[in-house]
């Protein structure tokens, strides 16, 4: 077994006094103008007090056995890599077999092919396996045909649901085993693909969903394209699993190509059909997300490198803010595991930030820990050796140092839903979809309107869809189909749900360990229950995610409000993200059973409604109080006073009265509540004076 680590890097680490070169190591090493693999290992173990078992760090790249070292501890999905032959061994023999479901080792190489082996888990007595399969649509970005596609496929190869995810991709969930070719060829020959979607490489990269015609939307969008093309596996695993090895895919950007192949500072695994990945890939999954400045709709911070568009007084994208060690994902009752925000390093030209992102993803790839699958994350890393001596590592493989980030103006979180010009002269339709799930007439009428209309779609980070390139002309009639279809304009759709996610969790998902799709629509309706009890205003809301175990695919550590599973039928409660998302939420409380959600939060609510300072939102409120207050709060709790209780929706009976009522009373300095109570006393009073005034 091999590991390699760039002679450059390794020489930075060796000076650091905290860590020792268990053995010498000579890296990649020129020799006849060309790179070769040492066959040497090298193990860095931190000085420090700390158990070793949790400060070694370990990369692996190539599958030769070391010369004289024993191999070091190395967790098993290493071990199922190295003898995989680039991610087709025993795939490729497990799906020709007869059996519903495939071996373990194979459960985990599939996963780079884009797709996860479930089974029901309502079901008792033999287990019924089924297959996840997940796209890779950079930028969010579905054309038409391949939406018809998956439309099609779902309903006769999958449950007859698609589920569009926080990270901009269809999942189609309960193919069985014996459909698996027929369903990826279909994907693939319809210029859509599943690879890299899942597994220890990069996986879908975000970009803003808005089909704005802008200059720095486009060329965000157009950046992570490019992105994504550099960091695809290149060793055609893939093709030759679900194609036959006919490889069906569009002709790269010649940037693309140049920096992939680049190997001036010693990134590459020279005759590698894996230059970038070698033939152990990365240590665990990675995340990259790229933007425009004041647009945080791609949970920017949450990612292991996040990428900003800076851009001139005129508009010109100039460079890029680059931001790293974003992660959501944690273990219960394991401190040493935690969710963590990206922090900056560094701004980088325009041109150069393919170069950039290779020389992160290499270091990640060299030093990411590889013995514990619970710290390969690079945020681990990054806490670890700190933004400096991490910012230095990449230097070495960017071959440059890295600018200051440029001052940014202050996030916003944009959903993009209703109707919008996109620039050109066309329109765009944003539409809410709870959870992300399409079914029933919503799939029927979505998959009508795209075919009649020819349109384009786009999946956002918050679940929701885009209906792209809209003229004018067809806006009455869309929205009139829409609106058959539950498709409701956003005015119409409580603002609870607006903001809120939850990922599949029960019954598919092998790692829930409660519900969170199938029990957020009680929860938020609870939660505007109580919003009333305590005389919250309808328009008022929290961002409240809900997650059904602690890895956090619907990001609920960002969240206002986030409920982690932590038990059957319980939730931890974590307090403290802001509408924008820059702010990680802290634990508040551990076991919360989901019948005892109301005593935990009426109280919370009842004292924002009351405490709060001017246009403060619930998660600074919370901030500003500490987990202390709250919880004194909590503990003391009886109730709402009596003869303090405002029913504000009670007044109404539709929601459009109300917000227009509410409009109305804005302009008298009231509330919608306040105002209608004084309309209808003022009307008791005149019948009961025998005239109406």
């Amino acid at each position: 077994m091999t590991t390699s680590f760039g002679a450059a890097s390794a020489g930075t680490i060796a000076k650091d006094p905290k860590l020792q070169v268990a053995r010498s190591f000579n890296g990649l090493r020129s020799a006849s103008n060309s790179l070769l693999l040492s066959r040497r290992s090298t193990v860095f173990r931190s000085s420090s007090s700390s158990s070793s078992a949790a400060s070694v760090i370990k990369a692996v790249s190539t599958p030769v056995k070391p010369e004289i070292a024993p191999e070091q501890k190395r967790s098993k999905v290493e071990i199922f890599k190295e003898h995989s032959n680039f991610i087709r061994y025993p795939l490729n023999e497990e799906i020709l077999t007869d059996a519903p479901n495939i071996n373990e080792a194979a459960t985990q190489l599939i996963k780079f092919h884009g797709s996860y082996q479930q089974y029901n888990r309502d079901e008792r007595g033999t287990k019924s396996y089924s297959f996840m399969l997940r796209t890779k649509n950079p930028c969010g970005k579905v054309s038409n045909k391949l939406y018809l596609v998956m439309d099609d496929l779902a309903d006769q190869f999958g449950i007859g649901t698609l589920r569009l995810t926080t990270r901009q991709t269809f999942q189609l969930h309960g193919v069985l085993k014996k459909d698996l070719k027929t369903v990826m060829s279909a994907i693939i020959k319809s210029m859509g693909s599943t690879l890299g979607a899942c597994g220890d490489l990069n996986r879908n990269v975000l970009a803003p969903a808005a089909p704005f015609k802008r200059k720095d939307y486009l060329f965000a969008q157009e950046t992570a394209e490019n992105i994504a093309a550099l960091l695809t596996p290149q060793s055609g695993f893939y093709y030759d699993m679900w194609v036959d090895g006919e490889k069906v895919m569009s002709a790269e950007p010649p940037e693309v190509v140049k920096a992939r192949n680049d190997n001036s500072h010693c990134t590459n695994f020279p005759d590698s059909p894996e230059p970038i990945y070698g033939t152990q890939f990365l240590p665990r999954k990675f995340k990259i997300a790229v933007t425009v400045a004041k647009d945080n709709s791609v949970d920017l911070f949450t990612n292991d490198i996040g990428v900003v568009v800076v851009s001139d007084a005129d508009g010109e994208p100039q460079g890029f803010n680059i931001y790293v060690g974003g992660g959501m994902g944690r273990t219960h009752r394991l401190e040493s595991t935690f969710p963590l925000l990206a922090e900056p390093l560094g701004y980088v030209p325009k041109e150069d930030i393919l170069y950039a992102v290779k020389a992160i993803v290499v270091t990640q790839r060299e030093n990411g820990r590889r013995d514990d699958r619970k710290y390969s994350r690079m945020k681990y890393l990054i806490s670890s050796w700190g933004i400096e001596k991490f910012r230095s590592v990449v230097e070495q493989y960017y071959g440059k140092k890295f600018e200051p980030c440029h001052e940014l103006p202050e996030w916003n979180f944009e959903s993009y839903l209703g109707w919008h010009q996109q620039g050109d002269g066309r329109l765009f339709c944003g539409l809410h979809v709870d959870s992300g799930r399409v079914k029933g007439v919503m799939k029927k009428i979505l998959r009508e309107i795209i075919e009649k209309y020819h349109l384009n779609v786009r999946i956002t980070p918050n679940q929701n869809i885009i209906l792209c390139d809209i003229r004018q002309a067809w806006k009455r009639p869309i929205t009139t189909a829409l609106a058959q279809g539950g498709l409701l304009q956003p005015r119409l759709i409580d603002p609870l749900n607006v903001t809120a996610m939850a990922c599949p969790a029960l019954p598919l998902c092998p790692l829930a360990i409660t519900e969170a799709e199938r029990g957020i629509p009680d929860i938020l309706k609870r939660i505007r229950a109580i919003f009333e009890r305590v005389g919250l205003r309808y328009k008022e809301s929290v961002v409240i995610r809900i997650t059904g175990c602690p890895n956090g695919c619907a990001r609920p550590y960002m969240a206002e409000l986030g409920l982690v599973g932590d038990g059957a039928n319980s939730y931890q409660i974590w307090l403290g993200g802001t509408p924008n998302q820059t702010v990680l939420a802290k634990l508040f409380k551990d076991k919360v059973k989901i019948q005892d959600l109301e005593k935990v939060l009426e109280p919370l609510f009842y004292h924002w409604k009351r405490q709060r300072l001017p246009k403060e939102s619930f998660g600074e409120f919370t901030n500003r109080l500490g987990n202390e207050k709250l919880l004194e709060l909590v503990d003391k709790w009886e109730g709402v006073l009596p003869g303090r209780t405002t029913y504000n929706l009670r007044l109404f009976s539709d929601k459009e009265t109300f917000q227009a009522m509410d409009v109305l009373a804005r302009t008298q300095g009231k509330n919608a509540h306040q105002l209608a109570i004084e309309v209808i006393r003022n009307y008791v009073a005149s019948q009961q004076n025998g005239k109406i005034e």
